[in-house]
């Protein structure tokens, strides 16, 4: 039976809604065609006249996964009233998305993985990455341009590396203490950093005192 245009095309979104669950559940050599066409309810054959290869799959699922992931944090640091980055650790540094990885961040579930394939997967995953990393280089708050871009993709770095040890641990106390701390700490920068920028001001209005003083001297003695 011929399948219309319109259900080849909710097939081939169907395919890649599960694959993009399932290769952050198993990882990417976890599962296989077959087994991904049967979660989407299609034949195995049916494969090739959505995709090339797995590759093919695996490229268009990571680039889908990474695209949605910058779509909420995107919506996270609009949306919050504080310090950009504070708003995303306290979304992405939680228990619900340490246990959730089949529907949180693509690079915390495959970016080992991704290191290990072929350019046009890696490719794909870049070019999804890069728009997030630019547009959080714009948004946190530092002294110069250079300084935002470090700063966001060191925070980047942290929110990732917390999350991908936070699950490898087999001590959920250890776990929970590892997203805690990363969280904390990086609150803790934002202060200190928003403190750090009214000490100019503060030493200025110290500095001023003495010459106010000296004046006052001089007149006395006149």
């Amino acid at each position: 039976m011929k399948v219309s245009r319109i259900q080849a095309a909710e097939n081939h979104e169907r395919i890649l809604d599960i694959a993009t669950r399932l290769f952050r559940e198993r990882g990417i050599d976890g599962i296989g065609v077959a087994d991904l066409m049967e979660a989407a309810g299609l034949t195995h054959g049916g494969f090739y006249g959505h995709f090339k290869s797995k590759e093919d799959l695996v490229a268009q699922a990571c680039a889908r996964a990474v695209a949605r992931m910058r779509q909420n944090w995107t919506s996270v640091v609009d949306q919050s009233t504080g310090d950009p980055l504070e708003a995303l650790a306290a979304t992405y540094l939680t228990a619900k998305h340490r246990d959730g990885a089949g529907r949180g961040c693509p690079m915390a579930a495959l970016g080992p993985e991704i290191a290990r394939q072929g350019p046009t997967v890696r490719r794909a995953f870049t070019d999804e990455l890069r728009p997030f990393l630019d547009y959080l280089s714009r948004v946190v708050q530092a002294s110069s341009t250079g300084v935002r871009r470090q700063k966001a993709l060191a925070a980047y770095a942290s929110l990732v590396g917390a999350l991908v040890i936070s699950r490898a641990v087999d001590d959920t106390a250890l776990s929970n203490e590892i997203l805690a701390a990363v969280a904390t700490t990086m609150q803790n920068n934002e202060h200190t950093e928003r403190q750090t920028k009214t000490l100019p001001r503060r030493a200025s209005t110290l500095t001023s005192k003495p010459r106010s003083a000296k004046r006052l001297s001089r007149s006395a003695k006149a």
